[in-house]
């Protein structure tokens, strides 16, 4: 009855032989040696810049921008933000922070201010490219920011 458990790791054990399939031990040493070229299909076809995600335009940016700051704002708190998906436009955060949809503004700690749209979320508050982009910040950074609602 024992055998039974058995059989399925012989069978595996005997996968290493078979022709065009690696042992792990080979294929990592294959990867140590052997440079590795990027090709358009590993990353799911074209590779594409932040412009050509980034469908806003000149005057939605200056006007995120450049929205006068409400004095009545209620300051919601600091969050570190993450990158939000770059397919969904327009200027907005996504924060567990955020009870119902909103307008606001996101101010970094220099004092850099964007005019977004609030969004419930859960998990990690997202700002979304545009909003990364329009305060200047490196696509790969994880800045505190606090968030303010109008």
């Amino acid at each position: 009855m024992r055998i039974i458990y058995l059989l399925p790791l012989i069978a595996v054990a005997g996968c290493s032989h078979l022709p065009g399939l690696k042992s792990r031990t080979d294929a990592a040493q294959a990867t140590d040696t052997a440079p590795v070229a990027a090709s358009s299909s590993a990353i799911g076809g074209a590779a594409r810049s932040a412009d050509s995600y980034d469908l806003t335009s000149a005057a939605e940016r200056e006007r995120a921008l450049n929205t006068p700051v409400d004095s009545g704002a209620k300051e919601l708190g600091s969050v570190v933000i993450t990158l939000g998906n770059a397919a969904e436009p327009g200027f907005w955060l996504r924060s567990s922070l955020v009870k119902q949809t909103s307008k606001g503004r996101v101010e970094t700690a220099d004092g850099q201010t964007v005019a977004v749209d609030l969004l419930p979320g859960v998990g990690s508050a997202q700002l979304s490219l545009a909003g990364y982009r329009a305060l200047g910040l490196s696509l790969t950074s994880l800045p505190q920011v606090t968030i303010y609602q109008n």
